[in-house]
C-alpha cells in the first residue's frame, strides 16, 4: 500500500540547498574573520545550522503532520532572519559597506542560478538531447554549487563575503516564504494527515461493504450509492467544499486525491 502522504526529498529543495551554502559559508566566515571566543560566533553558526536542519526535519515530519512541517519550516525561516541581522551587524559595526539590493554586486550574486541555467541551455554542443534535465541547479553536487559562488564566498575581503551571504539569505527566505504559502494552501485544500487517513479508512470500509453486498446479491453495487471516479475509476468518498460558491456543500471526491482530482456531484 502506498503512503497516504509522501515525505522527504528535501535534498532536492532549492531552499535546502541554498541553506546548505549559507551554513558552510557561515562556518568558514566565522573561522576566518571572527574571534572564536565570541558568543556571536556560536549564535551565527547555530542560526545557520537551524535554517538548514529544520527544512530537512520539516520535510520528513510532513509524512504524519502538516502542522509540524509548517512549524519547522517557519523555524528555519526565523533562524535565517536572525542570521541576516548578524551579518548586517558585522558590516555596520566595522563601518563596512552593505550592498544595495539593486547594486551590480548584489545583482551578480542573485543572477548566478538563472545565468548558469541559461549557459547550459545555450551551449553550442547539442549532442545531449536531454540537457534541459541537466540545467537545473538543484541537480548539482554541493561542491559544484559552491563553485558557482566561490569568487564571493572565498574572497579575502570580509565585506564581500558577508554581502554575498546576505544576498543568499534573502534568496533562501524568499524560497521559504513560497514553501510556507504552498504548505498552507495544501493544508486548507487537502486537510491534515489525520483527516486524510480517516478519509482513506472510510473509503476502504465503503469498498468492503460494496464487495460484501455484491457477493450476497450477485449484483454490482449501485453507482448511485458509491460512484466510481470518472477519471481513474477508483472508489469515491463524500467531501465537503471548504471555499468558493459551493462552500458547505457535499460532493463525491476521488479517494486518490490529490493525485487524482476527480469529482462527482451528490
Amino acid at each position: 500500500m502506498a503512503r497516504i502522504r509522501k515525505s522527504g526529498g528535501y535534498r532536492k529543495l532549492a531552499s535546502f540547498q541554498t541553506a546548505t551554502i549559507i551554513y558552510d559559508a557561515t562556518v568558514w566566515f566565522c573561522e576566518k574573520f571572527m574571534d572564536s571566543r565570541s558568543r556571536t560566533v556560536d549564535q551565527m553558526i547555530q542560526a545557520a545550522r537551524s535554517g538548514r536542519q529544520n527544512i530537512a526535519e520539516g520535510s520528513r515530519a510532513g509524512a504524519t503532520s502538516s502542522h509540524t512541517e509548517l512549524r519547522l519550516v517557519n523555524v528555519a525561516r526565523a533562524s535565517l532572519e536572525e542570521l541576516l541581522l548578524d551579518y548586517e551587524d558585522f558590516l555596520r559595526h566595522r563601518r563596512l559597506p552593505q550592498w544595495a539590493p539593486d547594486s551590480p554586486e548584489a545583482t551578480a550574486v542573485r543572477s548566478v542560478a538563472s545565468r548558469w541555467k541559461k549557459d547550459q541551455t545555450d551551449r553550442s554542443d547539442q549532442t545531449d538531447r536531454n540537457q534541459s534535465d541537466q540545467s537545473d541547479l538543484t541537480d548539482l553536487a554541493d561542491e559544484q554549487r559552491w563553485g558557482l559562488y566561490s569568487r564571493w564566498l572565498d574572497h579575502d575581503d570580509p565585506a564581500v563575503r558577508a554581502n554575498a551571504v546576505i544576498c543568499l539569505i534573502h534568496q533562501a527566505n524568499y524560497l521559504l516564504d513560497q514553501q510556507i504559502d504552498a504548505l498552507e494552501r495544501a493544508f486548507i485544500d487537502e486537510g491534515g494527515y489525520s483527516e486524510q487517513l480517516a478519509t482513506a479508512r472510510l473509503a476502504k470500509r465503503a469498498e468492503n461493504r460494496a464487495a460484501k453486498s455484491s457477493e450476497a446479491t450477485g449484483e454490482s453495487p449501485s453507482p448511485d450509492t458509491i460512484p466510481a471516479c470518472p477519471i481513474c475509476g477508483a472508489i469515491m468518498t463524500l467531501r465537503t467544499a471548504k471555499s468558493g460558491r459551493h462552500a458547505g456543500s457535499q460532493f463525491w471526491g476521488c479517494t486518490h486525491y490529490p493525485q487524482c482530482k476527480g469529482t462527482v456531484p451528490v
